[in-house]
């Protein structure tokens, strides 16, 4: 975890495939976990916590499933806890995409496997939850060499006092930098800040950072104000540094943060611009109303901040930005779709390409098409498909041993489309890969 800044880490506790309220509770929150960790990540959470409270072995299963479609869905980094109790449950949290996976400390045995996990996945991918500042001790050696962050819980007392904490993080007196995340059942944005504030935590979860999503930004403000060091929409330019048109206002234009596909066209005034930074969320000057509109307000359409940017003379913006459905008031995902004229060219860059064959493969797979190479290999099974990874591997080492560089060429292209039909028979994208690949 960084020292730079603090933390806002909501965190989230799956019973049977819902998000609950807290450890023990039964009754389903009114948003399913997926759309609760979006509004987590897209309303300034810095990272998430999810503990899985299932009890039998399908329900675990299905719970890390979920948990796999939430790491490919927000940006935030996850921290998957609970229902570990081997080397190979790490292993399927960190496969899920969670950045760390955390062992409890108030199981002795999960204490023990702390050198296995951390010596076969790293330690920064390891974190331990304790419930009393007696594990601390117990477990004082592995914490040490082992594990990059403490989740500090309690199951059973609702309300874990500030003492705890102190005492929590004053009993961690050796040489590393260990991340403290204290979890709290019933503390106000208030009594958080106060937390953060005067202790030696990383980062906060539970209470209103679990319940008031929507308050996230302005909880960061608070803390800012308090001298404490969090990350917020800080723009480097005031409303005063851009040069304004004739009327006041600046040209925006809007990016998918992803694809770089552009979006739409609009212009803000300084309110705009200060509302923008304030909430994390697109606003603009309407000019045929003369007011003030943030998108989505009324159609849901939001566009969360990723980034603005300034160009060279300071007299535009580029803000790229996750956009939820459609740009465009008619309903199309961008507002530029009317194509005045083309000229033929190649525009297919290597991301895509992948992208094009992948889906045309997951075409295949759903859409079986007689005598189709593809559609054989999945008829024949996940051993043919395996045989075949292995001998394009094969012929990618003998032309490579081979004088002409171009071989190499042909033979990888075979074995990335024969990879790719193991990616879509496994479930596999090239979204998880990029982000196992960038995480790294």
């Amino acid at each position: 975890m960084s020292n730079e800044y603090k933390k806002v880490i909501p965190c989230m506790f799956i019973n049977k495939g819902h998000a609950v309220k807290w450890f023990g509770a039964k009754t389903a929150l009114k948003k399913d976990p997926l759309a609760l960790a979006m509004d987590y990540a897209n309303h300034g959470a810095d990272s998430l916590i999810i503990f899985d409270l299932s009890e039998e072995d399908e329900e675990h299963e299905n719970n890390l499933h979920l948990i796999k479609n939430i790491c490919a869905a927000i940006d935030i980094p996850v921290i998957g806890a609970g229902n570990v109790k081997r080397l190979e449950d790490i292993k399927k949290l960190l496969y899920a995409g969670c950045r760390k996976a955390a062992l409890n400390y108030k199981k002795p045995e999960n204490i023990k496997l702390s050198e296995e996990v951390s010596t076969r996945f790293g330690r920064d991918h390891i974190a331990a939850c304790i419930d009393n500042p007696s594990q601390l001790e117990q477990g004082r050696n592995e914490i040490k060499n082992y594990i990059s962050t403490l989740i500090l819980v309690n199951e059973n007392n609702l309300e874990p006092s500030a003492d705890w904490v102190d005492r929590a993080c004053s009993n961690n007196a050796n040489p590393i930098s260990v991340g403290f995340v204290p979890i709290f059942h019933k503390k106000s944005f208030h009594e958080l800040a106060a937390v953060l504030r005067n202790y030696s935590v990383q980062g906060v979860s539970g209470g209103d950072i679990n319940e008031k999503f929507e308050g996230f930004m302005d909880f960061k403000r608070q803390c800012r104000g308090l001298g404490i060091p969090v990350n917020t929409f800080e723009s480097s330019m005031q409303w005063e540094d851009f040069k304004k048109g004739s009327d006041g206002l600046v040209p925006v234009i809007v990016q998918d943060y992803k694809t770089d596909e552009v979006l739409m066209l609009a212009y803000m005034d300084g309110e705009a611009y200060i509302k923008t930074i304030e909430t994390g969320l697109m606003h603009y000057h309407s000019r045929s109303r003369n007011s003030l509109w943030m998108k989505g307000e009324t159609s849901g359409n939001f566009q969360y901040v990723k980034s603005l940017i300034s160009d060279c003379d300071n007299d535009t913006i580029l803000a790229k930005v996750l956009q939820v459905g459609a740009a465009c008031h008619t309903g199309k995902r961008s507002c530029f779709f009317n194509t005045m004229l083309k000229k033929e060219y190649d525009d297919l860059n290597p991301l895509k390409a992948f992208e094009r064959e992948y889906n045309t493969i997951l075409d295949r797979k759903a859409h079986p098409k007689e005598g189709s190479y593809t559609n054989y290999l999945f008829d024949k099974g996940i051993d043919k498909i395996l045989k075949k990874v292995g001998e394009e591997c094969t012929e990618i080492i003998i032309a490579a041993k081979n004088p002409n560089p171009e071989e190499i060429k042909y033979e990888m292209a075979d074995f990335l489309y024969h990879a790719m039909v193991l990616m879509v028979e496994k479930g596999v994208t090239w979204d998880e890969i990029t982000k196992e690949i960038n995480s790294r």
